[in-house]
């Protein structure tokens, strides 16, 4: 078996709520250089699903980011 490649693991702030659990996030600027203030398609993580966590335009989120997609990620947390 292949070595599991790390996600990148960001910050950002969710502009829009999208149908079926998806958002529209603004990445941070102090995000690694090629994902700086881009805007990203995320889901929520499972963990945040089953514990009916709520997530709304305008909250602070972390996000990972698969190194092979930079365009799609999974929220896995919400910031208070």
């Amino acid at each position: 078996m292949g070595q599991k490649q790390e996600v990148i693991e960001v910050e950002g702030t969710v502009t829009q709520a999208l149908p079926n659990t998806m958002f529209r996030v603004k990445l941070d600027q102090n995000a690694p250089e090629d994902l700086a203030d881009q805007e990203i398609l995320c889901t929520l993580s499972g963990k945040m699903r089953m514990f009916h966590i709520r997530v709304m335009p305008g909250d602070k989120t972390k996000i990972e980011v698969s190194p092979y997609d930079h365009s799609r990620g999974r929220i896995v947390f919400r910031f208070k």
